[in-house]
């Protein structure tokens, strides 16, 4: 078990590590992982998605209906109420708040959940990764996506008129949703889930060709983050140590309780439990970077979470067992 969990979780860390180290060495800095970040942000994450859920079978996305529910209240639940609770409790932006949603309810399963759930459930995995990676990129990132590009449209650096920014700050959202719909990172999952539901077959040949780059996303994205830290430092705050707390325990805990209390049998309690206590997506600092809303934050929690979860995914491994 400890195996499994360092195998999967420790090439993270190590990858923290040596971004960490090139920037210590100044053969990288800042500029460089913003352009690292776009690199993945536009052409890795997106093929990545569509590969791995091309790949993935109409029937097995339909076969386990109670594990979609329990993954969508996880996920897209988790998410609603953290972003109401740092809007409104905590006076946070929308983009914080939304970064802060996203950071305490998305599981890094297109990145960890191969190595992960692939060992414990074997060929069973591929239906809990398919099904979390679609909520995952068909709701609680383009949504994300869409309130950090609308919060930056909202501000007003040059002091530009009254009536100026209203009518920008009304003309924003149709057109920051239009510019969100294009990015690759969201119509890429989207177009991906319409040829799976479709029934069309796309040759082994050519996932194997997209796979490639896609590989590399969470490579260069964790990477790009210890250059990051570098620059700055961890940051264990209060705020980043809650967004831990909430992806690490709490987050599946209730999954754990509530799939029990309902009555589901030990195989979906485990995929699901498993899943949702995988430490939180790398993308969270992909887009920290791109929309430059609280980079050390994003980084500290990410990889925190990593490192946390060395301990809090074994306790559900033998929770679950």
């Amino acid at each position: 078990m400890l195996y499994t969990i360092l195998g999967a979780l420790l090439p993270m860390v190590v990858t923290f590590v040596l971004g960490f180290i090139a920037s210590w060495h100044h053969d990288l800095g800042r500029n460089d992982a913003s352009i690292l970040n776009r690199m993945v942000l536009l052409y890795a994450v997106p093929l990545a998605l569509f590969a791995g859920t091309v790949a993935t079978s109409r029937a097995a996305l339909s076969q386990d209906i109670p594990l979609v529910i329990a993954l969508c209240f996880a996920i897209i639940g988790l998410y609603g109420v953290v972003f109401l609770f740092s809007r409104i409790i905590l006076r946070f932006p929308t983009g914080i708040s939304a970064l802060h949603a996203l950071t305490a309810s998305a599981p890094a399963v297109p990145f960890v959940g191969p190595a992960v759930l692939g060992d414990l459930f074997g060929g069973l995995s591929a239906i809990p990764i398919a099904i979390a990676s679609l909520v995952i990129n068909l709701t609680v990132v383009p949504v994300t996506i869409l309130l950090l590009a609308l919060d930056t449209a909202a501000r007003d650096p040059q002091g530009a008129s009254l009536a100026a920014q209203d009518k920008e700050y009304l003309a924003s959202p149709a057109a920051k949703l239009a510019e969100t719909v294009k990015q690759p990172l969201v119509w890429a999952p989207v177009l991906a889930f319409v040829v799976v539901l479709s029934g069309l077959h796309i040759p082994q040949l050519i996932i194997h060709s997209l796979s490639l780059l896609g590989g590399a996303s969470a490579g260069v994205a964790l990477f790009a983050s210890g250059i990051v830290l570098a620059s700055g430092k961890i940051r264990a705050n209060s705020h980043v140590l809650f967004l831990v707390f909430l992806k690490n325990i709490l987050q599946p805990a209730l999954v754990l309780g509530g799939l029990r209390w309902v009555g589901y049998g030990k195989t979906i309690v485990s995929e699901a439990v498993l899943t949702t206590a995988i430490p939180t997506m790398p993308i969270v600092i992909m887009l920290a970077l791109q929309y430059r809303v609280e980079q050390e934050d994003a980084a500290s929690a990410v990889f925190l979470s990593v490192i946390g979860s060395i301990v809090t995914m074994g306790v559900f491994i033998a929770l679950t067992s």
